[in-house]
């Protein structure tokens, strides 16, 4: 397996795929997951002549699970890490959910002023912020991930069956059909980190501004979000960030739910391929 070394010392797990001189799409998957969460879409542009990447953020999936450093500067610096080592140039970024946000940190902080990113995708994307503030009236209460919290700490392995059983992929709507699969591999991803990143990782998805890191973003920008997100309120969102956006643009899924990279693919990835090539 492929690993490269942060500079304090944590071992970053990354998958890399494709012929070495085809463009890089670069992949930053959501909470609690792992770059396996990217696994449609990975193939997906595979199979069109792309080099893919994919990275499991500290804490998660095949990376070490320290103690420290769940934070969205230690994640976009991660990142970094990854694509400094692989040397990408011209990389389009694809961030889910906290994804989005680490995405979002990591091209207005690293790869923008290096010269290496030409695109950015955020997809049911976490910025601006997702928490209430007096600068964020429409925000969530604290008190809904102080829950989330509370519920990860008192039984993680039910809580990580109910999340996607419910409102991720909108299983909870009447009408919907459970895949109980898809609940499987989100429970499997989640189990694979370790307890103290996610639970650190609340406060960073949940209480990061991305407001500056956005309005310096110039690269053009594709913001994806459904309009049935559960998880991530569009309105709190992605409407709010693609105003902040240089070259943004805005697409609203009717009724997809937050997980519709995995629900709609066959929708989704021709979407992001028409972005790509554009």
């Amino acid at each position: 397996m492929a690993y490269v070394t942060t500079n304090d010392g944590v071992d970053i797990f990354f998958k890399d795929w494709g012929p070495k001189t085809a463009q890089p799409i670069v992949f930053h998957h959501g909470w609690p997951l792992s770059s396996d969460d990217w696994d449609n879409q990975m193939l997906f542009f595979l199979a069109n002549g792309y080099r893919v990447i994919g990275i499991d953020r500290r804490g998660h999936g095949r990376s070490a699970q320290v103690s420290d450093g769940h934070d969205m500067d230690h994640y976009a610096a991660d990142a970094a890490a990854v694509v400094e080592h692989l040397d990408l140039r011209d990389a389009v970024h694809i961030g889910h959910s906290t994804g989005g946000g680490e995405a979002t940190r990591y091209v207005a902080r690293h790869g923008q002023p290096q010269g290496r990113v030409s695109k950015l995708v955020l997809i049911g994307a976490v910025p601006p912020i997702m928490v209430k503030t007096p600068g964020n009236p429409g925000g969530l209460p604290i008190e809904v991930f102080d829950g989330l919290r509370k519920a990860l700490a008192d039984n993680r392995t039910q809580f990580y069956t109910e999340f996607p059983s419910g409102p991720f992929y909108s299983f909870n709507r009447p009408g919907a059909t459970r895949s109980d699969s898809v609940i499987h591999n989100w429970w499997r991803q989640g189990m694979m980190g370790g307890a103290k990143a996610h639970h650190d990782g609340i406060k960073a998805f949940s209480e990061t501004d991305f407001s500056d890191d956005l309005s310096k973003i110039d690269v053009p920008t594709l913001v994806m979000h459904g309009d049935d997100d559960q998880i991530v309120p569009i309105d709190a969102s992605a409407r709010l960030s693609v105003k902040l956006l240089k070259r943004g643009r805005l697409k609203v899924y009717e009724t997809f739910p937050h997980g519709m990279c995995t629900t709609h693919h066959e929708v989704i990835n021709p979407d992001l391929l028409a972005f790509v090539r554009a």
